[in-house]
C-alpha cells in the first residue's frame, strides 16, 4: 500500500501524464496566445510528470517500473471517469463487469480467476486511492472525484505496495486541499440523456487549516431496451462526494482528513442473447429444444446489436462504498519522514439479476446481497541520505464481509431444468419455489512489514532491492439452507447427505440435481515472503535503462461458493482453500526522451511465470464436475509494450501505445470444459468423450487447456491519438480553438476460462473525437465516441446451466455524442 505523497510534492504544480498530455502549463515564450490562455496545452519540451510509484517524488522517466500516468485534465478531456474508461488508454489493462460484484481487472493478462466471485479470495492488481487500499473490486466500478492523476503500475507490486498486486496496481491521487481559495464546474449532455456535473472548491479556513469539497453526479438512459417490463437498463445512476481537510498542525507536521461517499443505483444488470451454440447435452434439452416446451413463448431476437432482452426477473445493482481516512506527514529532520495513514471503508452490495438471461420464469433471484468494513493502519518511515535512500514500514489489515444470498427457481424450472423424458419436468411443482438461502461470512487479517534500499552504486547506476514480508489469516463460513416442496406436499429440507429426512423422495431428489444444502467453515493462514531487486542505469541525461526481477504472491484463499462433495454428501474439505499464488517476474525496459525533450519512447518487455494459479477448475481430481476456485499448475504472461508521445510545438501532441501479450496456461490439465465439450455424459473407466458440439455426445470431466490463451485478455491492443490547437477569438474572450482525436484497438480475445469457440470475442477499434474552445477560465467542447458506431462485445458467457447452447452477449456501448462546459475559477 502506498505511503502519503510527501507535503513539499503536493506543493508543486499538479503531476502531468505520460500519454495524450493536454493540460501543461506553457508560457507565452513557448508560443502561446497567452499564458492564461496557453493552460490546457503541453511545453515544446522538459515537461516533467512526477509519480511516487515508490514512495518518493520523482521523475516517470527515471522511475524503473513499467508505468503509465494518466492527469485528471486528460481524463476530462477524453469523458474517462471510471476505470472502464480508462482501459481504451491503456492497452495493457482489461476490465470486465458483469455488475459491480462481480467484476475483474487484469493486467497483461493476469490479475483476477475469470468467471467466478468468490468472497475468499483477493484480485492480482491492487486499487489505491489516496494511499488508501480499497480491497473491494467493485470500487473500481465508481466514478471518480476530483482526480489529480492515475498511475497505473504494470507487474508485480508486492514490495511496496502489498501482497495482492501480482498483476499490478492502479493509484490514483485526488486534489488535495488548497490554501488559495479556487474553484471549478463542469457540465455535460448528451444523447441517451446523458447528464453528468462535476463541482469542487477548495480554499482556506484559517492560516493552518485548508479544506476541499468535490461532488460528482452521471446518469444516462439505459442501452438495452427491456420488452418484458418496456424499459430501458443497463443505466448510470451515480454519485460521488468527498472532502478532505489539511491542517498543518506545526510547521513539519501536516494531518489530512478525508471522508466521500459513493452511491452508485442504475437499472441494471442484464445480458441479451448472443446467439446458439450446440453442446454435448441431449439436443431435448438444449435451447431450441427448450424454448419449444413454451408455446406461448418466443425470444425477443438472436441478433445482440439489436439491444433487447426480455428478462423477468426484478433487475438492480444498487452499489454503495465511502470511508474516512486520516494521514499524518511529519517530517522529523535530516531528510526523514514518519508517515501514518488510517482508514475505515464499508461497502453495501443489494442486488437483483436475471440469471437464467430469458423472460421465462426459470430463476426469479439469484442475489447474493453484502456488506463489508474493512480497517487498516500503516506506518512509514523514508530517509533521503548521501548517495542512498530508504523506505520501510509496518502495515495492518482487518476485513469483515457478511453475505446473506437467495437463489430462487420458478414455475418454468422444472421443465428447463430437468430431463424432458422424465414425468417430473412435466409437473412445474416439483422445481417452483425451490429456495436456497446462503449464509457466507469471511474474516481476514493480514500483517506486514516491508522496506525498500535505492543505492547509487555510481554516479549513473542505482541499484534498489525490496523485502515484504506478510502474514495472512482467512477464517469463513458457507452456509447454505435449500428447501422446497417435496411429493406429499410439504416444505422438507434439501440434503445431500444420503439417509437424511425425504432423501429419496423423487421430488426432492430432483431438487438436489438443482442444489443441495452445505454447510462448512473453511479456515486458511499463511506466512510469505515478497521480494524484487532493481538496477536502473542512466545512460544519457535522457536514455535510462533499467532491469527488474520480482518474486511476489498472491495470498491463499478459501472457498465461500460451496464446493464439491463426497459419496456420503459431505462436503470434501481438501477444496475448500486455495494455495497463494507463486510469481517469478523479469522485465527489461528503456525510457528515453529525444529531440529536446518534445519526443518519449519507452519500451517494456516482460515474462511473468506465476505457480498455483488461482482459477475456476472442474476438481477432476475429486471425481465430480462442480466448479469452484483451485490452483491451475503454471500460467505465463509475457510479451512487449511501447509508449511514444511527441510534442513538437505548443500546438501539436501526439501519442502512441501499443502492447503485444502471450499470456496462456502453461500447464493446467483439469480445467472447465467450454460449453460444446459439456453436458453430455460424462465419461468412465476406458470410455472416449464424444465430438465437441455433438448433442448427446459422452462429456469428459475435465479438460487439459495446457498451451491455450488465458480468458480477457488480447495478443494485440493499442492506443493513439493527437490534438492540434490555434489562436482564436471567442465572445470577445482570447484563447485556443482545438480539436482532438483518440482511438483503441484489440485483437479477439478469449471470453471464457477453457478457450470455446462460442465464446471468441471478435477485434474491435473505437474512434472518438473533440472540437473546442478553451481559455485559463473555462472550456467548452463538443464530443462523439465511438464515432463510426462500431458493434462490440464486453463480455461473453454460457447461458442457463452453461451446456444449453445459450449464450449470453454484453454489448459495448453505441455511438454516443454531447457536449461539455468547464470553468475555473
Amino acid at each position: 500500500m502506498t505511503l502519503a505523497m510527501l507535503q513539499t510534492a503536493q506543493a508543486k504544480e499538479p503531476a502531468q501524464p505520460a500519454i495524450a498530455p493536454v493540460e501543461q502549463q506553457v508560457s507565452p515564450e513557448q508560443g502561446g496566445a497567452s499564458a492564461e490562455a496557453s493552460s490546457a496545452t503541453p511545453p515544446q519540451g522538459g515537461g516533467e510528470i512526477v509519480v511516487t510509484a515508490r514512495r518518493r517524488t520523482e521523475s516517470v522517466q527515471t522511475v524503473p517500473i513499467a508505468i503509465s500516468v494518466i492527469g485528471g485534465e486528460t481524463l476530462d478531456a477524453q469523458g474517462t471517469y471510471n476505470i472502464s474508461r480508462l482501459t481504451q488508454l491503456q492497452p495493457t489493462l482489461q476490465f470486465y463487469s458483469q455488475n459491480p460484484r462481480n467484476t475483474f481487472i487484469n493486467i497483461r493478462g493476469i490479475g483476477a480467476p475469470f468467471g467466478l466471485t468468490n468472497d475468499g479470495f483477493e484480485q492480482g492488481v491492487g486499487i489505491y486511492v489516496d494511499d488508501v487500499h480499497y480491497n473491494r473490486i467493485a470500487s473500481a466500478t465508481l466514478d471518480f472525484v476530483d482526480v489529480q492523476q492515475i498511475e497505473t503500475l504494470r507487474g508485480p507490486q508486492g514490495t511496496l505496495y502489498g501482497k495482492n498486486t501480482t498483476a499490478g496496481a492502479i493509484n490514483i491521487t485526488t486534489q488535495p486541499p488548497s490554501f488559495e481559495l479556487e474553484g471549478k464546474g463542469e457540465i455535460s449532455f448528451g444523447n441517451l440523456n446523458f447528464k453528468q456535473g462535476k463541482g469542487s472548491i477548495s480554499g482556506p479556513l484559517s492560516d493552518t487549516i485548508a479544506a476541499r469539497l468535490s461532488v460528482t453526479s452521471t446518469s444516462r438512459r439505459g442501452t438495452i431496451f427491456n420488452s418484458t417490463t418496456n424499459t430501458y437498463i443497463q443505466s448510470q445512476d451515480s454519485l460521488g462526494i468527498r472532502g478532505s481537510v489539511l491542517w498543518r498542525a506545526a510547521p513539519n507536521l501536516d494531518l489530512t482528513f478525508a471522508g466521500d461517499f459513493n452511491l452508485q443505483d442504475p437499472i441494471c444488470c442484464a445480458f441479451v442473447n448472443g446467439g446458439y451454440g450446440p453442446t454435448q447435452r441431449l439436443a431435448n434439452r438444449q435451447y431450441p429444444a427448450l424454448l419449444g416446451y413454451f408455446p406461448g413463448y418466443v425470444a425477443p431476437t438472436t441478433n445482440p446489436y439489436d439491444r433487447v432482452t426480455d428478462v423477468d426477473a426484478a433487475l438492480r445493482a444498487r452499489n454503495e462504498h465511502g470511508g474516512l481516512s486520516a494521514r499524518a506527514v511529519w517530517d522529523v529532520g535530516d531528510r526523514s519522514t514518519i508517515t501514518s495513514i488510517t482508514a475505515w471503508r464499508y461497502w453495501d452490495w443489494t442486488p437483483a439479476n436475471d440469471r437464467d438471461y430469458t423472460g421465462l420464469p426459470i430463476y426469479t433471484k439469484v442475489n447474493n446481497p453484502t456488506v463489508q468494513d474493512q480497517y487498516s493502519q500503516e506506518f512509514g518511515f523514508n530517509h533521503q541520505g548521501a548517495g542512498f535512500d530508504f523506505v520501510t514500514g509496518l502495515f495492518a489489515f482487518l476485513q469483515k464481509i457478511r453475505t446473506s444470498g437467495i437463489q430462487e427457481t420458478g414455475p418454468a424450472a422444472s421443465k428447463s431444468l430437468l430431463n424432458p423424458t422424465s414425468a417430473l419436468s412435466n409437473n412445474p411443482a416439483v422445481l417452483d419455489n425451490v429456495v436456497a438461502i446462503n449464509d457466507i461470512r469471511l474474516d481476514n487479517i493480514s500483517l506486514a512489514a516491508y522496506g525498500k534500499l535505492n543505492l547509487e552504486v555510481t554516479d549513473r547506476l542505482t541499484l534498489s532491492p525490496g523485502l515484504r514480508v506478510n502474514y495472512d489469516k482467512k477464517q469463513g463460513l458457507y452456509d447454505s439452507v435449500v428447501t422446497g416442496t417435496a411429493s406429499n406436499g410439504t416444505r422438507q429440507i434439501v440434503s445431500a447427505v444420503p439417509g437424511s429426512p425425504s432423501y429419496n423422495d423423487p421430488w426432492t431428489a430432483a431438487q438436489r440435481g438443482i442444489q443441495a444444502s452445505q454447510f462448512f467453515e473453511p479456515a486458511f493462514s499463511a506466512w510469505n515472503l515478497s521480494y524484487d531487486v532493481n538496477l536502473a542505469y542512466e545512460l544519457t541525461d535522457n536514455v535510462n535503462l533499467y532491469a527488474t526481477y520480482a518474486r511476489a504472491f498472491k495470498t491463499g484463499g478459501i472457498n465461500l461458493n460451496g464446493v464439491p462433495a463426497d459419496a456420503d454428501g459431505a462436503p470434501i474439505l481438501a477444496a475448500s482453500t486455495i494455495k497463494p499464488e507463486k510469481v517469478d517476474h523479469f522485465e527489461v525496459g528503456i525510457k528515453s526522451q529525444f529531440w529536446g525533450r518534445r519526443a518519449t519512447l519507452n519500451v517494456t518487455g516482460f515474462w511473468t511465470e506465476i505457480q498455483d494459479f488461482q482459477a475456476n477448475v472442474t476438481n477432476g481430481q475429486f471425481g465430480t464436475v462442480r466448479g469452484y476456485l483451485a490452483n491451475a499448475e503454471q500460467v505465463r504472461s509475457r510479451g512487449i509494450e511501447a509508449d511514444f508521445s511527441i510534442r513538437p510545438s505548443a500546438r501539436i501532441n501526439a501519442y502512441l501505445s501499443g502492447a503485444y501479450t502471450d499470456a496462456s496456461y502453461t500447464r493446467f490439465v483439469d480445467a472447465p470444459c467450454p460449453p460444446e465439450l459439456s453436458g453430455g455424459t460424462v465419461v468412465t473407466g476406458s470410455q472416449q468423450p464424444g465430438a465437441a458440439g455433438v448433442p448427446g455426445a459422452l462429456s469428459p470431466a475435465n479438460c487439459d487447456v495446457s498451451g491455450q490463451v488465458l480468458p480477457g485478455v488480447s495478443e494485440w491492443a493499442a492506443s493513439w491519438g493527437a490534438e492540434g490547437n490555434a489562436p482564436g477569438v471567442l465572445f470577445g474572450e482570447t484563447g485556443q480553438l482545438y480539436v482532438g482525436y483518440d482511438a483503441s484497438y484489440r485483437s479477439d480475445w478469449s471470453s471464457n476460462p477453457s478457450p470455446s469457440i462460442y465464446t471468441r470475442v471478435d477485434a474491435y477499434s473505437l474512434h472518438n473525437f473533440r472540437v473546442g474552445f478553451r481559455t485559463g477560465r473555462f472550456d467548452s467542447f463538443v464530443w462523439l465516441r465511438n464515432a463510426f458506431d462500431q458493434n462490440y462485445i464486453d463480455l461473453l458467457l454460457a447461458g442457463t446451466g452453461g451446456n444449453t447452447g445459450l449464450i449470453a452477449a454484453q454489448v459495448g456501448d453505441p455511438r454516443t455524442f454531447g457536449g461539455t462546459i468547464k470553468f475555473d475559477f
